[in-house]
């Protein structure tokens, strides 16, 4: 098959680090963001940049939503108005409501959805190197084929539409657990006087170890938080976890908990939009981080 035209949809951080990797692929891609700027930035790739969802989309093969959450998606794949029959390849985390919401306006605008929800921040994105949650329809699999190997280096095809944004659900819940208790033993050890840097010594190698751990816990140590996954992000990312936890009547207690102290770190910063998900640290130690 012909390498289809794709149109991004949203150039911040995730989408910018995927308009990149598609364009090494030499897939032709479209693409528009709210703040033209940081799509006319990209244009240096051979992307084309447009002034509206509308043009951005016109003549698509497979339009990309990568925004910030679920209203954010409806709001400008309606705007776009892609052709009938056009692929929507959904990669932003939208939750189990919006995740219903957007199949819902697939079948309002006649589009082919794909609910995809990607594992990974920005380093990833830029090198195609994502984990893609994939869930839809089995006969779209061969048009997508480009453009998934060129996003991701794991695809998982976890069947009907809707299906990728649950199991988002899940890894994200995963993925902040790590992140609170690495904060934890980092502001514990301080706390206690000690070196944090023991406490990494203390579990690397063993099965406890985690790259992302040590990750994490350098840039808590330094104090310093360039955006990889943004802290407020993070906290839309960890309400969607908890009413995803109500719903299936699991207990809440753990990711209530986790989101108190993500807010808490996001009272004590000047910005917390300009900060990574590690600064929760922030708020377990007050005048700290």
């Amino acid at each position: 098959m012909s390498t289809p035209v794709v149109t991004v949809l949203g150039t911040g951080t995730m989408g910018a680090g995927m308009v990149r990797s598609l364009r090494r692929a030499d897939v032709p891609v479209r693409m528009w963001n709210r703040d033209p700027a940081k799509a006319r930035a990209l244009t240096d790739t051979g992307a084309e940049a447009f002034d509206s969802p509308a043009e951005a989309a016109d003549g698509a093969d497979v339009v990309v939503t990568m925004l910030l959450d679920a209203d954010a998606v409806l709001d400008v794949v309606r705007q776009a108005a892609p052709a009938a029959g056009t692929v929507w390849l959904q990669t932003s985390t939208v939750g189990l409501d919006g995740a219903d919401r957007t199949v819902a306006a697939a079948r309002e605008l006649d589009l082919v959805l794909v609910d995809c929800p990607v594992l990974g921040t920005k380093e990833p994105a830029e090198k195609g190197a994502l984990v893609l949650l994939a869930s839809g329809p089995e006969e779209v699999r061969p048009r997508l084929d480009p453009v998934l190997d060129a996003l991701g280096s794991k695809i998982l095809w976890l069947g009907g539409a809707g299906a990728g944004s649950r199991l988002k659900m899940a890894c994200n819940a995963w993925l902040f657990a790590v992140t609170a208790g690495v904060a934890q033993s980092v502001a514990l050890a301080r706390g206690l006087g000690l070196d944090p840097r023991d406490f990494l010594a203390a579990i690397e190698g063993g099965p406890l170890d985690t790259p992302y751990a040590h990750l994490k816990a350098g840039l808590m140590l330094d104090g310093e938080y360039p955006v990889s996954f943004a802290l407020t992000g993070a906290a839309k990312d960890a309400r969607l976890i908890r009413a995803a936890l109500q719903e299936a009547a699991v207990d809440d207690r753990l990711t209530t908990a986790v989101l108190e102290t993500i807010e808490a770190a996001a009272d004590r910063l000047p910005d917390p939009a300009a900060v990574d998900l590690a600064a929760v640290v922030v708020g377990l130690t007050p005048g700290r981080g």
